[in-house]
């Protein structure tokens, strides 16, 4: 069973995405984020512009099959075809079906957004209903 972490309270879903990858990256992991098809290029964008000792090497699903294959890095719709199982970073409205193939599973959850904390809450109860314990960061709390 995955360990399935929820991180609330993000200001910005985006912009902490993009700290959590970097972080991911220098601490070795490979991660998978699963997002609305309208969402990657917005998150591929945000990638691209940041500082340049912040670059977080990805791909973007449809890209060249090599590449999908070696980054480390993936953002991709489902995970359907995902080039490796370490961490799944969701961003998306459900829970990513194969999600259970991961190891760690991150759910990031808007400060702000109500509809995105509703179906935060929704994804916890049906986590919890699978038997799957949850770890909870509060962000305003860890000052993140």
């Amino acid at each position: 069973m995955p360990e399935i972490a929820f991180h609330f309270n993000a200001p910005d879903k985006l912009a902490y995405a993009c700290r959590f990858l970097r972080k991911a990256l220098r601490h070795g992991c490979q991660v998978l984020v699963v997002a609305p098809p309208a969402l990657l290029p917005v998150l591929d964008e945000q990638l691209w512009h940041m500082q340049p000792q912040d670059f977080v090497a990805h791909a973007v699903e449809g890209c060249e099959a090599e590449l999908w294959r070696l980054s480390p890095i993936a953002l991709a719709s489902s995970t359907d075809g995902a080039p490796h199982q370490d961490v799944l970073l969701n961003l998306g409205a459900g829970i990513p079906a194969g999600f259970e193939r991961f190891a760690r599973v991150v759910e990031v959850v808007s400060a702000h957004d109500m509809s995105d904390r509703q179906l935060a809450r929704q994804r916890w109860r049906d986590y919890q209903a699978g038997g799957h314990a949850l770890i909870r960061h509060d962000l305003v709390q860890q000052g993140s």
